[in-house]
C-alpha cells in the first residue's frame, strides 16, 4: 500500500518568452474556425494544410535555432527555453481545446480534411517527436558548448565535497523551510497537482515495517531552478532536493524518486453580461482554471512502471499523453542560464534610438512630439525606433500637457510597471477625461489586467471591456489638445501592444500622426466600443469584424483587375499567421490570374505554395530570430499608386470574426514605399528565411542577407550620423 505526501502550492505563472505563441486564443472565442468543406469549391479540395501542424512546424523552426551552431551559445540557450515555454501553451490552449471539443461530440474536420482525432494524434505525436529532439539537443549540443565556455550543468553527484557542503547550507537555510510535504491516506485524498508544477515522486521504505510509500515533493517555482555550487557551476534544484529527501522524511529509506510534469488544460469558460459582471465572473474562473484536466504527462525515462502507474491513475492522462524524457524536465528554466553576464556568449546590445522625426533638437529637452506630428507623419518600426522616445512619450506628454483635454486608449498587455499605466493615471488626476479600454480576456494576462483596470477606476479613468463578445485587440490611442487654432488630435496607431518591455523585443511598426481623417475614423471608434454609436463607415481605416474580411478580399480583386489591365500589379503580406480559407482561396485565383504574391508568415500557415496551377505565383517565407517578428502589414501594387495597411490583424477567425481589429492606410507615400521595399526583402531570395513547400515542409535558406542584422547596422548608422 502506498501513503502519499504532497506539498500544494500555488499555480506556477507562465513566462511569455520572445517567440512564444503571441497572443493564443482563449476558449471565450473558442478559437474554434467554423465548418468548411473545401470539397465544395472548384479548387483542389486538399489545398489547406492543418493548422496544429503547421503550429508545431513553427515551434521545429525555433528549435532549429537552438541548434544553430552560428549564434552566440547563450541565445541558442535561449531559443531552447522559448521552443520548452512554446510548447507548453501549445498544450495547454491547442491540445486542450481539441480533447475538450472532441469529447463534448462538438469538433468537426478541418479545412486540412484531417478528423479531429487524427489532428490529435499527429499533433501529440509530432509535438513528442520534438520534445525528444528538444532533449537531445540539450544534452548532445548545449550542455558540450557550455561546458566548453565553462559554464557546467551538472549532477549533484559530479559537486565536489565542498560544493555539497556548500549547497546543503543553502538548503538548510533557504529551501527545506519552504518544503511542506502533505500525507495521504484516508483522511487526506489525492490532491491536485499545480499545472507545469515540477515535481519528485518519491518511492520510500519504512525500516520498521519493510511497507513501501510514495510521496510527491513539489519544487518551489519561487527559488531558482539552477543552484550555482561555484562560479559557472551549476547543479538542478530537483537535483538537490533530492540529495536531502533523509531531511524531509526522517527514519525512512528513499528507494528511488523521479522527476513528473503535469500541463493542465488552461481554457477559460465566461459568460459574458454587463462588464462588471464579466470582470467578476473572470475573476471567478481565474481561481477554477488551476483545476483544470490534464493533458499531458512528461516523466523522465527511468521512472518506476509502477510509480508511473500509480500518477496515470490518479491525475487521469492517456497513455498517448505521457511522454518520457531524458530529464531534466522543464527547460524553460534556462531563461536563467541564458541570462547569464557572459556577453561575448550573447547578442551584440543593441540600444534603439530616437527616430530621425522625433529627435532632440538644439536642445538637450526632448522634442515635442505634437510640434512634430504637425508637420508630418511618422512611422516608427521597433525595436529599432525608440518606444520610449516615440510611442510612450506620446502618451507621457499628453499626460503633462495642459492643453491636452482628453485621451483614449486601448490595452491589450502591457508591462508590471507600466508607464504607460501611470502617465493615464496622472492625466486622470490632472483633470483630463480618460477613457481606457482594458481587455481583461487577453490569455493568460486577466489578472495583471483585472489589476489595472481596478487601478484606473480608482484614479478616475473611465475603463470599458470592449464589445460583448468580443475580443478588443487593436491598438489605438487618441489624444484630444486645444490649440490657437481650435481643438487638434493626434494619434497611435500600431501593430504591438502598449508594452515597453516587448517593444525591445519584438518587431513592430506604429503610425503616429494627425491626419484629420484617420483622427475623425479614431473618434468615431472609440465611441461605437464606449457608447452605442453604430456609425461602422470609415474613411482610412478598415475594422473587423465589420469589414477587414471583405476589405482584404477587395484588394486582392482590384490587384486581379490591375494585372489583367497590364497595369503593375503584386501583393506582399506579413502576419503572424494565415489561417482563413475565404482569403487563402484568394490569394490562390489572385496566383492562377497571374498576380505575384509574397507572404511573409512567422507561424501558422495553412496555405500550400508552389502548387502547379493553384500557387504557382506564391511564394511564403518565415523569419526568425532575434527579435519576434510581429508586425502585420499589408502592401499592394495597386497599378502603379501602391498602397500600405498596418495594424493588430492576422489572417485568422478569431480576428477577423471575433475580435475589434484595425488596419489604417499608411498615409504617406514615402513610407509606403519603405514598407513595400521591407517586404520586398525579407521575401527575396537572398534573404536568409524558412520556405514553406506544397507539402508543408519549411526548408531553411541561408542567403547573403540577415534580415535584422541589416535594420540593426541601418539603425546604428542613422544614429552615427545624429
Amino acid at each position: 500500500m502506498f501513503i502519499l505526501i504532497w506539498h500544494i502550492g500555488k499555480v506556477d505563472t507562465h513566462d511569455m518568452a520572445v517567440a512564444d505563441l503571441e497572443d493564443p486564443a482563449s476558449p471565450d472565442e473558442f478559437d474554434v474556425d467554423p465548418p468548411f468543406d473545401p470539397a465544395q469549391s472548384s479548387l483542389p479540395a486538399d489545398r489547406f494544410l492543418d493548422r496544429e501542424l503547421s503550429w508545431i512546424a513553427f515551434n521545429a523552426r525555433v528549435l532549429e535555432l537552438a541548434q544553430d551552431a552560428s549564434l552566440p551559445l547563450l541565445e541558442r540557450v535561449r531559443f531552447a527555453a522559448i521552443f520548452a515555454s512554446n510548447l507548453d501553451e501549445f498544450f495547454m490552449v491547442r491540445i486542450a481545446g481539441l480533447k475538450r471539443r472532441i469529447a463534448a461530440g462538438v469538433a468537426v474536420p478541418s479545412a486540412s480534411r484531417l478528423n479531429p482525432r487524427d489532428v490529435l494524434s499527429r499533433s501529440l505525436t509530432a509535438a513528442q517527436e520534438l520534445m525528444v529532439q528538444h532533449a537531445k539537443t540539450y544534452h548532445h549540443d548545449l550542455v558540450p558548448a557550455l561546458a566548453a565556455e565553462h559554464i557546467e550543468l551538472i549532477h549533484w553527484a559530479a559537486l565536489s565535497s565542498t560544493e555539497q557542503e556548500r549547497i546543503t547550507a543553502l538548503y538548510r537555510d533557504r529551501v527545506f523551510p519552504i518544503l511542506t510535504p502533505l500525507a495521504v491516506d484516508p483522511a487526506h485524498p489525492f490532491p491536485y497537482i499545480s499545472g507545469l508544477s515540477l515535481n519528485l515522486a518519491l518511492v520510500m521504505r519504512n525500516p520498521d515495517t519493510g511497507k513501501d510509500h510514495f510521496a510527491r515533493v513539489k519544487v518551489p517555482p519561487i527559488i531558482n531552478r539552477w543552484v550555482e555550487a561555484d562560479p559557472g557551476r551549476f547543479v538542478p534544484l530537483e537535483e538537490v532536493i533530492a540529495a536531502h529527501l533523509d531531511l524531509l522524511f526522517p527514519g525512512m529509506e528513499v528507494i528511488a524518486h523521479h522527476a513528473f510534469r503535469v500541463t493542465r488544460n488552461e481554457d477559460l469558460e465566461v459568460e459574458e453580461d454587463d462588464a462588471e459582471n464579466l470582470l467578476k465572473a473572470l475573476e471567478k474562473e481565474l481561481l477554477r482554471r488551476k483545476f483544470g484536466p490534464p493533458v499531458r504527462l512528461e516523466v523522465e525515462e527511468s521512472i518506476d512502471p509502477d510509480v508511473l502507474d500509480l500518477l496515470v491513475s490518479e491525475l487521469g492522462v492517456r497513455p498517448d499523453e505521457v511522454i518520457h524524457l531524458r530529464g531534466p524536465l522543464d527547460l524553460r528554466s534556462l531563461h536563467e542560464i541564458a541570462d547569464l553576464d557572459r556577453p561575448e556568449l550573447q547578442y551584440e546590445p543593441f540600444i534603439p534610438g530616437t527616430h530621425q522625426h522625433l529627435a532632440e533638437v538644439e536642445t538637450s529637452e526632448p522634442a515635442d512630439l505634437f510640434s512634430a506630428l504637425r508637420k508630418r507623419d511618422v512611422l516608427v518600426h521597433h525595436p529599432y525606433d525608440s518606444f520610449a522616445t516615440s510611442v510612450q512619450r506620446f502618451i507621457e506628454q499628453a499626460a503633462a500637457d495642459p492643453y491636452v483635454l482628453a485621451i483614449k486608449q486601448t490595452l491589450y498587455r502591457t508591462s508590471g510597471d507600466s508607464p504607460i499605466i501611470d502617465s493615464l493615471i496622472d492625466a486622470a488626476r490632472a483633470g483630463k477625461q480618460v477613457l481606457v479600454l482594458v481587455e481583461i480576456k487577453a490569455r493568460f494576462d486577466e489578472q495583471a489586467n483585472i489589476r489595472w483596470a481596478r487601478k484606473l477606476e480608482r484614479a478616475g479613468c473611465h475603463v470599458v471591456y470592449g464589445l460583448v463578445g468580443l475580443k478588443t485587440h487593436c491598438k489605438l490611442a487618441l489624444v484630444v489638445r486645444d490649440e490657437p487654432d481650435g481643438l487638434r488630435r493626434y494619434a497611435h496607431i500600431g501593430t504591438g501592444n502598449y508594452n515597453p518591455k516587448t517593444a525591445r523585443l519584438y518587431e513592430d511598426f506604429g503610425l503616429l500622426t494627425a491626419d484629420p481623417a484617420i483622427t475623425h475614423d479614431l473618434t468615431d471608434l472609440f465611441n461605437n466600443l464606449s457608447g452605442f454609436a453604430q456609425d461602422f463607415s470609415y474613411q482610412r481605416l478598415i475594422v473587423a469584424p465589420a469589414g477587414l474580411r471583405d476589405g482584404i478580399l477587395e484588394r486582392i480583386d482590384t490587384e486581379i483587375g490591375h494585372h489583367r489591365a497590364g497595369r503593375p500589379a503584386g501583393i506582399r503580406i506579413k502576419v503572424n499567421s494565415l489561417v482563413d480559407e475565404a482569403i487563402i482561396d484568394k490569394l490562390y485565383e489572385a496566383s492562377r490570374a497571374g498576380v505575384e504574391v509574397d507572404l511573409v508568415i512567422r507561424g501558422i500557415c495553412t496555405l500550400r505554395p508552389g502548387v502547379a496551377g493553384l500557387s504557382d505565383n506564391i511564394r511564403v517565407h518565415s523569419i526568425l530570430g532575434r527579435f519576434l517578428e510581429h508586425s502585420r502589414v499589408y502592401w499592394f501594387a495597386g497599378g502603379g499608386e501602391p498602397e500600405a495597411w498596418i495594424g493588430s490583424a492576422d489572417l485568422m477567425h478569431r480576428n477577423l470574426d471575433r475580435r475589434v481589429e484595425v488596419l489604417v492606410r499608411v498615409p504617406s507615400a514615402s513610407h509606403t514605399e519603405a514598407v513595400g521595399e521591407l517586404l520586398a526583402t525579407a521575401a527575396d531570395p537572398d534573404t536568409t528565411s524558412w520556405r514553406l513547400g506544397p507539402d508543408g515542409t519549411w526548408t531553411r535558406h541561408v542567403g547573403g542577407t540577415d534580415l535584422q542584422a541589416q535594420l540593426i547596422a541601418r539603425a546604428r548608422s542613422r544614429r552615427s550620423r545624429t
